[in-house]
């Protein structure tokens, strides 16, 4: 019998009525002719709430403490669920992240899966169960509750379908899909029915939440379908699969699948720094030890023999790295830093730009035209990044997608038999 796993996220579950919905759903797959494996998030707000119950005691909890609070939002939503489809007479079993066999490194906010024990969950499928698993958590190999990181239970129900061997993962959230620009900022955004993981990986990376960066690497890694869909609606949502299953996908259009945008980055230029090997080393050295992570990166010689070097962080970490920055401007001899938290990042992403020229002029035509400066630009084969006033982010987002026509929607024909 073929195995899907299916993840329901906080809006998703977010009270019994939806509670019910998403019972019934899942009734109806497993009518379909399908073992079942859900993966649920905490109930809407709720890991908000339980971090405000922590902050009030403390300012910096403990992460051990933290993660034990944090991972009983999930425990709920999946008794509650299950109580739902005991409701409905099938048999259902939850389990914690640990109970089902998740191992974790030992970083208690940003675990990685380490391995899926799998024998719990078979032998529970074994028996006729449909299996709840609580996301956004595991254990360490020291017993420690940890948790995922915001979005880990896309990561969960991922590695869930890996270790399985599942025909499908789906993803059911408040959204229908992927669309070539956020809906909100686009109204003529087109509902995206395929993109593959590459892309994928880049829309998450650039600033598209509709799924956890980690969980599209766990998926392509392993090859793993993997479908968005919303939990309300019967749209089929879009399906991310391989490169070689959209025909014509180079060669037709659309060059451009989507548009993606992050307002929460901010830039940090050290000028002046002496020229010496390894510089860039030194220099981003103490921001990787902080646990900041950096994105776009320019480094600029000058005839003096100095250099300046510039990058761009997520905008809670800013005043982080500005102080590492200021620290190493005296320790380097630097002349000064230069900060802006005011900016955001715009990201045209496709596979079809491989062997499209002229994508990149087009871009910076087209914002030019509208007035909207350039502060750093970042490329790949797939995707071309810039930097911009974050004021200007609406009017970007909404130029680019008129200029490269994405409001006609995909072209792209999917095979499936490859």
């Amino acid at each position: 019998m073929a195995l899907l796993v299916q993840k329901y996220g906080g809006t998703s579950v977010a009270n019994i009525e939806h509670i019910e919905h998403v019972a019934q759903r899942i009734i109806n797959t497993k009518n379909e002719g399908y073992d079942v494996v859900v993966v649920v998030s905490a109930m809407g707000g709720e890991t908000d709430r339980l971090i405000r119950l922590a902050e009030d005691l403390h300012d910096n909890p403990h992460p051990r403490e933290l993660a034990a609070l944090l991972a009983t939002g999930e425990q709920v939503s999946v008794a509650l669920l299950c109580m739902a489809l005991h409701k409905h007479g099938f048999k259902a079993r939850s389990y914690t992240g640990w109970q089902a066999g998740i191992i974790t490194d030992d970083s208690f906010k940003k675990a990685r899966i380490q391995k899926v024990q799998t024998e719990t969950i078979s032998e529970a499928l074994n028996e006729g169960n449909i299996v709840v698993v609580a996301g956004f958590q595991g254990v360490d190999s020291n017993g420690n509750i940890t948790t995922l990181g915001r979005g880990g239970s896309d990561t969960t129900a991922v590695a869930l379908a890996a270790a399985l061997n599942a025909h499908e993962c789906q993803i059911y959230t408040d959204v229908e899909g992927v669309f070539t620009a956020d809906p909100r900022i686009v109204s003529e955004a087109k509902l995206l029915k395929h993109i593959t993981f590459e892309e994928m990986l880049e829309l998450a990376s650039l600033g598209a939440k509709v799924l956890q960066i980690r969980a599209v690497e766990f998926a392509g890694k392993f090859q793993i379908p993997l479908r968005v869909a919303s939990t309300f609606s019967d749209c089929p949502g879009t399906l991310v699969t391989y490169e070689e299953k959209i025909k014509g996908k180079v060669m037709e259009q659309p060059k451009v699948s989507g548009i993606a945008f992050n307002r929460n980055e901010a830039r940090l230029t050290l000028l002046g720094v002496p020229d010496r090997l390894g510089i860039a080393g030194i220099i981003l050295g103490p921001v990787s030890e902080a646990n900041v992570d950096v994105d776009m990166i320019i480094q600029n010689d000058s005839a003096d023999g100095t250099i300046d070097f510039t990058f761009t962080v997520n905008r809670e970490d800013f005043n982080k790295a500005n102080e590492i920055l200021k620290k190493l401007a005296t320790e380097l001899d630097a002349r000064d830093v230069v900060t802006d938290n005011k900016i955001a990042k715009i990201s045209l992403v496709g596979v079809g730009m491989r062997s499209h020229p002229g994508i990149a002029t087009k871009m910076f035509t087209t914002l030019g035209n509208e007035g909207i400066g350039i502060k750093m630009i970042s490329t790949s084969e797939i995707k071309i990044s810039v930097v911009i006033d974050e004021k200007y982010t609406e009017l970007g987002v909404r130029a680019l997608h008129a200029a490269f026509r994405l409001e006609q929607g995909p072209t792209e024909e999917f095979d499936p038999e490859g």
